[in-house]
């Protein structure tokens, strides 16, 4: 089954993954994210979500975390180019073009960006886009 990114099937089915792939491990990044995503093509908009890797997974879930180093403002298809589709050109030229408001710790943000993925959170993801339309 596929499900539009952030819907409540989707968030559903990411829980059930990340739990699959959370080992306990020590995560190579630690950073909570706020995401408020607008134009979202589902329920309410703007949607507020936070990305979390302290369970040593990336971590997508809704609601914004109470002490979030970043926070990002930021459209759904954007949104879904940036995490889903791995798209950072994507994201970039949103930003360049306004379409990105980034609150807070950037060298966090960057440092995201930058470090390697883990297998485990590569597992995570790759699993995350079989689920995604």
């Amino acid at each position: 089954m596929t499900y539009d990114f952030l819907s409540p099937e989707w968030i559903l089915e990411a829980r059930v993954i990340r739990d699959e792939f959370d080992t306990g491990a020590e995560p190579a990044i630690l950073l909570a994210m706020n995401l408020t995503v607008t134009e979202v093509p589902f329920g309410d908009s703007p949607l507020k979500a936070h990305l979390d890797t302290s369970v040593g997974v990336l971590a997508l879930d809704y609601g914004h975390h109470p002490k979030p180093d970043v926070s990002i403002t930021v459209d759904w298809a954007t949104a879904k180019a940036l995490l889903i589709d791995g798209n950072p050109q994507a994201a970039m030229g949103a930003f360049m073009a306004g379409k990105v408001r980034v609150e807070g710790d950037m060298a966090k943000l960057v440092g995201l960006q930058n470090a390697p993925v883990d297998e485990r959170s590569q597992g995570v993801i790759e699993r995350l886009r079989l689920i995604t339309t």
